[in-house]
C-alpha cells in the first residue's frame, strides 16, 4: 500500500473539518486511512469542538455509544457469585504459596546491568529490581563508610571505572552530591564549543523528529 503524504491542502482541510465532522468523514475527504486522520489530528493537537460533540453526529446525544450493551440500574452480571476454574494443566502449573519462578537467583549473584556496572544480588524482597541487586561499587564504599548521605551518590574516580569484581576496591570510588554530578556531566564542563555541539545535536534531532511525524 502506497505512503500517504500529507500536503498543505490535506493538512488545511484536516485543521478545518476534524473538530466539527466525524474522523471517518475527514478520511474520506482527504483521501486517506482513519488511523492517518487520528494520528496527524493527535500530532498537530487538533480536538473535536462543543458543537461536534453536542451534535447527534457524535452519538453523545444519541444514546447509540454502548446502549445495546450498557448495564441498567439494578442489574447483575451474569457470573456473580461463580468462582472461575480454567482447568486443564492449570492447577498443577500455577505457583502456590511461597514458591518463586525456577530463575531465581541466589543471594550473592552478580552481574552486568544495563548501564554496564557490577551488581551483586543483596535480597529477595519484592519490588523493582534496584531492591534486590545493589552495585557493587557502593557496597565497597558502604564497607567501609557506612550508609551513603541522603542527596549523594557512590561513583567511579575519572578513568578507574570497571566491572571486574577483583579491580573495584575503595580507592577506585568516592562519594559526591547528585548536584556535583550532574555538573560533572554538563557538556558547558568540556568548554563552550562541546556544549555547543550538544545542544546542536539535540535542536537537529528534534527537528528530524518533528518531521518523520508529520509524514507519518
Amino acid at each position: 500500500m502506497k505512503r500517504f503524504v500529507w500536503s498543505d491542502i490535506s493538512l488545511r482541510q484536516l485543521r478545518q473539518h476534524y473538530p466539527h465532522t466525524t474522523g471517518a468523514h475527514v478520511a474520506k475527504l482527504i483521501g486517506t486511512s482513519l488511523s492517518s486522520v487520528y494520528a496527524k489530528a493527535k500530532v498537530l493537537g487538533l480536538t473535536k469542538s462543543p458543537e461536534f460533540f453536542a451534535s447527534a453526529a457524535s452519538g453523545r446525544t444519541t444514546g447509540q455509544l454502548g446502549q445495546q450493551t450498557r448495564f441498567t440500574s439494578g442489574q447483575e452480571s451474569w457470573n456473580k457469585g461463580i468462582s472461575y476454574e480454567p482447568g486443564g494443566r492449570s492447577v498443577e502449573t500455577r505457583f502456590g504459596v511461597g514458591s518463586v519462578p525456577h530463575n531465581t537467583k541466589p543471594i550473592g549473584t552478580y552481574r552486568i546491568n544495563g548501564e554496564g556496572y557490577l551488581d551483586r544480588k543483596v535480597s529477595n524482597d519484592k519490588g523493582a529490581n534496584h531492591v534486590r541487586w545493589h552495585p557493587v561499587h557502593r557496597l565497597v564504599w558502604e564497607e567501609v563508610n557506612g550508609k551513603v548521605p541522603q542527596g549523594s551518590m557512590i561513583v567511579f574516580r575519572s578513568g578507574m571505572r570497571t566491572n571486574k569484581l577483583e579491580e573495584i576496591t575503595i580507592d577506585r570510588v568516592e562519594c559526591i552530591t547528585r548536584a556535583e554530578h550532574a555538573r560533572r556531566h554538563n557538556p558547558n564542563s568540556r568548554g563552550p564549543e562541546f556544549g555547543h555541539l550538544v545542544r546542536l545535536k539535540g535542536a537537529i534531532t528534534r527537528h528530524v523528529n518533528r518531521i518523520q511525524r508529520e509524514a507519518a
